[in-house]
């Protein structure tokens, strides 16, 4: 999976979608179950995340208490004036900017 599909993947989680239907709106040729399983990786790797979107902003302020949501606002804010304004380029932005994998 490319890091476009999976910025779009989180905006759409973002957005309130569940994984279900934002990984329904990409029309990707994945099984849903490869979406939750990206999705445990990540949430395996919040805190190496976190920590390096801490070099570039604070966390935004964020209503959802859940650490994964917390986390897309993060790295949206972080790479908000650097990546497109749907939040498309999350993924590539955090992997050009750090020099790592996103997923680790």
């Amino acid at each position: 999976m490319d890091a476009a599909l999976l910025s779009r993947l989180l905006a759409g989680l973002l957005a309130g979608l569940s994984v279900k239907r934002a990984a329904e709106a990409l029309r990707a040729p994945f099984a849903l179950e490869t979406f939750y399983h990206l999705l445990a990786r990540l949430r395996r790797r919040l805190d190496a995340v976190r920590t390096l979107l801490c070099r570039e902003t604070g966390p935004p302020a964020c209503g959802d208490s859940d650490p994964l949501l917390q986390t897309i606002a993060h790295l949206r804010a972080a790479c908000a004036p650097h990546a497109r304004a749907d939040g498309h380029g999350m993924c590539a932005w955090f992997q050009t900017r750090f020099q790592c994998p996103f997923l680790g």
